[in-house]
């Protein structure tokens, strides 16, 4: 589960010129990002920018996206869903997205699709999953349907983990979570950068997710309008003004 290389070894992700949308609806026009090892990296934007489409296109699951998306230097960009998640790209879906009438622990196995032959590497992959959401300790068998909000996100994104990504998309984790369970989430989120992984992270709520992040993007309209370091762009009017609903003009 733990991604290889250390912190500022150069980037893992590297998105340039993607384009896409739903048929003939195009809704992601020309995005350019960057996730490098050991760094999180969050992608801010009022409802309907384009946010979680970018996702869906960089983790292979929205048909028809061009441009480059680049994993440790290989493009997977058309390629099937699974094809990216074995070059080593993994997406959280928005809603804790589990099956919930199947236990923790089958939950967790399907995340391990790719390495599911191998019997030893699926019981060290669940017990690093539980070592990051102690929450989740002796409860392997529970039904996850029965589980609260935020322990059903923790198995939403051990599931992703199983598959030992070296990118990590995150599709509003903390959405509809007690603060409680937001600290517990971004806290996981914080061990798994110092691990080395290059983490994505979509939020609505700008200081929680400038407060996790080194850099952002924030998105308009399906394109980058403002990016930067999360601390200059923590006292930079513009994004409040963008996530809300303004517009950054072209001379901005």
């Amino acid at each position: 589960m733990t991604a290889p290389g250390a912190p500022g070894n150069g980037a893992v992700l590297t998105v340039d010129g993607l384009h896409a949308g739903y048929g003939a609806v195009a809704v992601v026009h020309g995005v350019a990002l960057r996730v490098h090892a050991g760094e999180t990296v969050c992608l801010l934007g009022r409802n309907g920018a384009g946010k979680t489409t970018t996702m869906l296109a960089v983790a292979g699951a929205c048909k028809g996206a061009r441009g480059s998306v680049r994993i440790d230097g290989r493009d997977v960009v058309g390629l099937a869903p699974a094809r990216v998640a074995a070059a080593g790209i993994a997406l959280v879906p928005e809603g804790h997205r589990i099956f919930r009438g199947l236990s923790v622990g089958e939950n967790l196995r399907i995340g391990a699709f790719l390495r599911r032959r191998d019997s030893r590497a699926v019981r060290q992959g669940i017990a690093e999953v539980i070592d990051l959401f102690p929450a989740l300790r002796g409860r392997e068998h529970q039904v996850a349907g029965e589980l609260s909000g935020g322990e059903q996100q923790m198995v939403a994104l051990g599931q992703a983990l199983m598959a030992s990504p070296r990118a990590l998309l995150l599709d509003e984790p903390s959405a509809g979570l007690a603060p409680m369970l937001v600290e517990a989430i971004y806290g996981a989120i914080e061990r798994l950068r110092q691990r080395g992984m290059a983490i994505l992270v979509v939020e609505q709520t700008v200081d929680r997710a400038l407060a996790a992040a080194s850099r952002a993007y924030v998105m308009e309209g399906g394109r980058i309008v403002l990016e930067g370091d999360s601390e200059q762009l923590r006292h930079d009017g513009r994004v409040e003004a963008v996530v809300l609903g303004g517009a950054v003009s072209a001379d901005s």
